[in-house]
């Protein structure tokens, strides 16, 4: 049971950060995962008046702001025609609509959560995020970094000659996933992303150039095993280690095939 003994609506991101530096408060997002914490907040502070439920779309990047739900990634014409759709793929099996409408970025990126399908997304593009106090920093970086009192301000997907795919394994439909991948070729370069190992996602690059030829049966499988047997896995309740290992062969290697039309 989660209790909140005062909520604030913030007027400015200042006002947000000056009330998180307290570790008795907490920024509050969609409230879907925090809700079922055992937590006395002394403070609730809301981002919800500061104009960051936005995505904005320029010739050069994408800017998502933090109070962005999932539903408007999935329906984003424009983000989901730069991603070849891998968007509304990646999140469309998060719990449901209802769900989706009240998730919202900033949590699902701040969390690191191991089940993140939006950080196993965005890793696989050139991301960044926007924070108050550190400024901009690329996501891979950011997801290795430990919690602080700092402040996720918005999501950068900066546009590329880039296509991607993504690909998950869950026991049921709406259900946690037991392994997330996302991959892309960004000018040129092919990379993973594996994502509920059961830890947080991690990126995988095709540093040997085995996609370098083109994308075949043979060159998938062999990227697929690549990335399977660089990619740490471990076991709980939904799957052991050596199942994700196996999954991660068979969804990179469709990932990459989709990747190239041919699958």
């Amino acid at each position: 049971m989660i209790t909140i003994h005062k909520y604030v609506r913030a007027q400015s991101l200042e006002e947000a950060y000056a009330l998180n530096q307290s570790r008795r408060n907490r920024i509050i997002g969609g409230m879907l995962w925090l809700k079922m914490s055992t937590l006395n907040i002394a403070t609730a502070i809301d981002l919800s008046g500061l104009g960051l439920d936005t995505i904005e779309e320029t010739d050069d990047a994408f800017s998502i702001g933090a109070m962005v739900t999932l539903r408007q990634l999935e329906q984003h014409q424009g983000l989901n025609r730069y991603m070849n759709g891998a968007a509304a793929e990646a999140v469309s099996s998060i719990v449901g609509v209802q769900f989706r409408n009240m998730a919202t970025v900033g949590g699902s990126l701040w969390g690191r959560f191991g089940f993140s399908d939006v950080l196993t997304l965005f890793l696989a593009a050139d991301s960044y995020v926007e924070l108050y106090k550190g400024g901009v920093v690329p996501l891979a970086q950011f997801a290795a970094m430990k919690p602080d009192r700092d402040i996720l301000v918005r999501l950068i997907v900066k546009k590329t000659s880039a296509s991607f795919a993504y690909r998950s394994m869950r026991i049921q439909r709406t259900d946690f996933p037991v392994i997330t991948c996302a991959v892309s070729r960004v000018n040129d370069c092919f990379c993973a992303s594996v994502g509920a190992r059961p830890h947080k996602a991690i990126l995988l690059r095709d540093d040997e150039g085995i996609l370098a030829g083109g994308i075949t049966e043979e060159s998938a499988a062999a990227f697929a095993s690549s990335v399977a047997q660089r990619c740490p896995t471990g076991g709980n309740l939904r799957g052991s280690a050596a199942y994700r290992t196996h999954l991660i062969r068979v969804l990179v290697k469709r990932a990459i095939l989709a990747l190239g039309g041919n699958a």
